[in-house]
């Protein structure tokens, strides 16, 4: 694999503290060293990216984990001591149970019994559970794949053979994930944010927005961190309603896969799909950093993730950092997992 140069820029920043969910007020930082990465404009782009990205081989031919090595023991410990307030917040969004035109696969909760002794009923999804609605983690080796191969060179015909994920399957994360989380509130940019408090869909979060936000919020991304892009996609759909992905998602740009990179992200989430929609080669690949991160970073993924309250939250206390907990279910071969992860204050 070849590999990508770095060049480097000095810049100001302006760091904003927050001590309620409306008081800020602006003060200089110190001059900064900020990234310049390189353009993610083309296809042809981003199938260079796919290569000088890879972490194929990073841990070994066996390697199941991913960028999820970078949570060592020493970053579990500090992640721990950045609970001072006790407080949790669920980062998860009610398992939607009704149809909806975001929604076509939900589950069906069937009471089987009801006795004098107790009751018991049955959940099972009408369909994946993977998609634009269900909270979930995506496996890293066998959910997205390009040219028929996952992240370490997992095979389309592996799969077929075995009837499952045979290599990276969720349960390779059985023991949770415990390490710093940092939420990105979108709504934080200059220029960003609807007078109703959310990101418009359509609008692409980039790498240098990432970097903008560390120095809003006074956080800086460090390897084994879990980022958190919140755009307010449940405040805009209680407000009007679901929207078919046609009109837009407000996400992740696909040069997020450089600061990833850089920073050694071990995985990334969203309060949707993640992938910003439409984008510049949009007719060519839906969700480019959806196969840069799983495929060539082996960064897992959290989808559809709720972060109305932990935002809430986070501006209240002038704070964007917190333990972050998740543990999917046990599912050997299983390509992802539904997921209620926890922040912790």
């Amino acid at each position: 694999m070849s590999r990508f140069i770095w060049r480097r820029a000095v810049s100001a920043g302006v760091l904003i503290l927050c001590t309620g969910l409306s008081a800020c007020s602006p003060q200089t930082e110190p001059e900064i060293e900020a990234a310049v990465y390189p353009s993610m404009g083309t296809f042809a782009d981003y199938e260079r990216a796919l290569e000088e990205l890879s972490n194929w081989g990073r841990w070994g031919p066996e390697d199941e984990l991913g960028t999820a090595n970078l949570i060592t023991p020493e970053k579990r410990r500090a992640a721990a001591a950045l609970v001072t307030e006790g407080l949790s917040v669920s980062l998860a969004h009610d398992v939607v149970q009704k149809r909806a035109l975001d929604a076509g696969t939900i589950l069906n909760r069937e009471v089987l019994s009801v006795n004098a002794a107790g009751a018991s009923d049955r959940y099972q999804y009408t369909g994946t559970y993977h998609g634009v609605i269900h909270s979930h983690l995506d496996a890293v080796d066998c959910h997205i794949m390009v040219d028929g191969k996952g992240y370490n060179g997992v095979a389309m015909e592996d799969i077929e053979a075995t009837g499952g994920c045979p290599q990276g399957s969720i349960n390779a994360l059985k023991d949770g994930i415990v390490t710093r989380g940092i939420l990105f509130d979108a709504t934080l940019l200059p220029n960003n944010v609807t007078p109703e408090g959310w990101v418009e869909p359509g609008t692409a979060i980039r790498a240098a927005d990432l970097e903008a936000l560390e120095r809003i919020e006074g956080v800086r991304v460090e390897p084994g961190d879990v980022i958190l892009l919140y755009t307010g996609r449940w405040k805009r759909r209680a407000a009007l309603g679901p929207w078919p992905t046609s009109e837009g998602v407000a996400g992740y740009h696909a040069d997020v896969a450089y600061f990833m990179k850089e920073r050694g992200v071990a995985f990334i989430g969203h309060d949707m799909w993640n992938d910003v929609y439409p984008h510049e080669f949009s007719d060519q690949e839906r969700l480019p950093l959806h196969r840069l991160s799983l495929v060539a970073l082996g960064t897992g993924i959290f989808d559809n993730l709720d972060f109305e309250r932990v935002a809430e939250e986070a501006r209240r206390l002038g704070r964007y950092e917190f333990l972050f907990t998740a543990a999917p279910l046990r599912i050997e071969e299983g390509m992802g997992s539904p997921i209620n992860p926890i922040a912790t204050f």
